[in-house]
C-alpha cells in the first residue's frame, strides 16, 4: 500500500477540502503509479465527483480555462505552516478534474465532447494504460484498481485499459506515450498493445508536432534514451519523428568507427544521458552525425568511405528537424551550432591560442564547454575507452587559458584617461609607467584596488624621479609575467597536461 507520508500537505489539503464539502476525492493516474514505484511524482492530479463550478467555490486561488473540466488550484506558500515560501515546482498547481466520460475522438486527438459523471469507475475506464488507471483515497487509505494496474507495475508491463485499438483510436499520441513510459520506467510493452502500436503508427501524422516533441523530449531525458529510440524505430514510430536517423541504419563506417552511423549516434546519445547532460546536449549528441549518410563517399585512394562536410550539411539538417518539431529558437540555435562545430579537433602540436580563440568566438564562451562535452559523447559513441584522452584534455586546457582574464592594467579601478585628468597632462610614456607601477602594488595587495587609493597614489607616483618610476613599472611587468605563468601552470596541472 502507499505510504501516506510521501504525499505532501499541499495535496492532502486539497483532498481534505473536497471531502469536508461532502465530495469524493482521489489521487489518480501517474502520481499514484509513481508512489507505488517509490518515485517522486512529477505532478499531482486529483479526480472528484464535484463539478467545475463547485470546485471553484471551494478554493481561493484557482484557474479554469479548458473544455475538459480541469480546475487548477494554485498553492499558497504562506498558508503552508513550517515551510519556506519556495514550493516544489510539482506542487505549485494541483489539478482537479471531475469524473468524466468521453465521446468519440473524430480527430484522433481530442474527444468530441466531455460528459461529467458521478462514478469513479467511468473516469478510470477512459484512462490510457492500466498503470495509470489507479486511484487512491488518502483519508480512507483506499486504492482502487479495476484493471490490475498493480500487477502490471509488479510485472513491469505497459498494457492499455481495455482494447488497445480503442485507446489508440481515441488518442493516437498514446502509441508514443507507451514507448515513453516503457523507456522511463524500464518496462516492456504487452504483446497485444505492441502489435496495435505497429498497426496505428501512421496515425502519428495526425498529431501536432508540439505534442510529439514533448513526448520525444521525455524519452531523450530518460535514463536510457538509446533503448527508447530503438523501440520507437522497431514499432514504426521514428519515421514520423526523425526519419533522417533511420538512414544511418546498416551504414558502416571505416577508420576509428566500429559501429554503424545509427548505432554510433545512439551510443553518443546514451553517454550524454549517463552524464546527466541537459536536453540540448542530448539532442546534439543524437544529431551530430545526422548528415553522414548524405555525404558518404568512397575514396578510391584511401580505400575507405569519407564523410567530408557532414558537419556543414548536419547543421542544416538538424535545423530542419528541430524546426519541424517546434523546438525553441534558443534550443535550435545552440544545437545546430554544436553540430556545426563538433569537428573542431586538429593536431595539438599545431594548435595555436588564436585558433582556440576562433572556436570560442564561433561557439560563444557560454557554449564552448558544451562542445567539449559533445566531443566526449562522440568518442564514447565510437567505442573509445577514454572519454577524455590527452588531446582533449590539452584542448580543454588551452580553452581555459584563452578564456582566462588577462593580468593587465585593465583590471585596475583606474585608467589612463583618469590619470591624465588627475595630473593634468597629455598622453605620454609616463601614463603607462604609472599604470604598471599601480598594478605592481595591486598584484601584491588586491585590497588596494580602489578608486580612492589609486587616485591618491597616482599623485604620489607622478612626483617620483623618472628612473624610480621606470623601476617600479618594470617590477609590475615582471610580476605580471610570473603570475600569468603560475596561472597557466595551474590550469595545465588541473587538466593533466603539460
Amino acid at each position: 500500500m502507499l505510504n501516506i507520508k510521501n504525499i505532501p500537505k499541499e495535496v492532502t489539503r486539497v483532498t481534505e477540502t473536497l471531502e469536508k464539502a461532502d465530495f469524493e476525492a482521489y489521487l489518480v493516474g501517474g502520481c499514484v503509479r509513481d508512489l507505488l514505484l517509490n518515485k517522486k511524482p512529477k505532478d499531482w492530479d486529483i479526480t472528484t465527483n464535484a463539478k467545475p463550478e463547485q470546485i471553484l467555490e471551494l478554493f481561493e486561488h484557482t484557474f479554469y480555462e479548458n473544455s475538459f473540466g480541469t480546475v487548477g488550484v494554485v498553492s499558497d506558500p504562506k498558508s503552508t505552516v513550517g515551510q519556506s515560501e519556495t514550493i516544489d515546482e510539482s506542487l505549485k498547481t494541483i489539478e482537479i478534474t471531475p469524473y468524466r466520460l468521453e465521446s468519440r475522438y473524430s480527430d484522433s486527438r481530442h474527444p468530441d465532447s466531455v460528459i461529467f459523471s458521478d462514478k469513479l469507475e467511468d473516469d478510470l475506464k477512459r484512462r490510457d494504460f492500466t498503470i495509470n488507471a489507479l486511484a487512491y483515497n488518502v483519508s480512507k487509505d483506499k486504492l482502487v484498481d479495476l484493471y490490475k494496474g498493480q500487477k502490471d507495475i509488479k510485472d513491469k508491463i505497459i498494457r492499455t485499459v481495455g482494447e488497445p485499438e480503442n485507446r489508440f483510436d481515441e488518442d493516437s499520441l498514446r502509441i508514443l506515450r507507451a514507448v515513453r513510459l516503457a523507456t522511463e520506467l524500464d518496462f516492456s510493452i504487452e504483446q497485444k498493445t505492441e502489435k496495435n502500436i505497429l498497426k496505428f503508427a501512421s496515425k502519428l501524422k495526425n498529431i501536432s508536432q508540439e505534442r510529439i516533441r514533448d513526448e520525444f523530449s521525455k524519452i531523450l531525458m530518460s535514463d536510457n534514451p538509446m533503448s527508447g529510440i530503438i523501440l520507437s524505430q522497431k514499432l514504426g514510430l521514428l519515421t514520423y519523428i526523425i526519419p533522417e536517423l533511420e538512414k544511418g541504419i546498416n551504414e558502416t563506417q571505416k577508420g576509428a568507427h566500429i559501429y554503424t552511423i545509427w548505432e554510433h549516434n545512439l551510443r553518443a546519445l546514451q553517454h550524454s544521458a549517463d552524464k546527466k547532460f541537459p536536453l540540448h546536449l542530448r539532442l546534439s549528441a543524437l544529431l551530430h552525425d545526422i548528415a553522414k549518410p548524405h555525404t558518404k563517399y568512397w575514396h578510391k585512394d584511401k580505400k575507405e568511405f569519407t564523410f567530408y562536410g557532414h558537419e556543414v550539411v548536419g547543421e542544416r539538417v538538424s535545423r530542419e528537424i528541430l524546426q519541424r518539431l517546434r523546438y525553441s529558437k534558443n534550443t535550435i540555435d545552440i544545437v545546430t551550432k554544436l553540430v556545426r562545430n563538433h569537428l573542431f579537433f586538429s593536431d595539438i602540436e599545431k594548435i595555436t591560442l588564436s585558433a582556440v580563440r576562433r572556436i570560442i568566438r564561433n561557439m560563444g564562451s557560454e557554449n564552448v564547454w558544451d562542445l567539449m562535452k559533445l566531443r566526449t559523447c562522440d568518442r564514447i559513441g565510437m567505442g573509445r575507452p577514454k572519454e577524455k584522452p590527452y588531446r582533449l584534455r590539452k584542448y580543454m586546457a588551452m580553452i581555459e587559458e584563452a578564456m582566462k582574464d588577462p593580468v593587465s592594467v585593465k583590471m585596475l579601478k583606474i585608467d589612463g584617461n583618469r590619470i591624465m585628468e588627475i595630473i593634468n597632462e597629455k598622453p605620454g610614456p609616463k601614463i603607462g609607467l604609472v599604470l604598471n607601477a599601480l598594478m605592481e602594488e595591486v598584484l601584491d595587495n588586491p585590497k588596494l584596488n580602489t578608486k580612492k587609493y589609486l587616485e591618491s597614489r597616482t599623485l604620489e607616483l607622478i612626483k617620483l624621479p623618472q628612473k624610480q618610476l621606470e623601476s617600479l613599472s618594470k617590477k609590475g611587468e615582471e610580476k605580471k609575467e610570473i603570475l600569468e605563468k603560475e596561472e597557466i601552470g595551474e590550469i595545465r596541472k588541473r587538466h593533466g597536461v603539460k
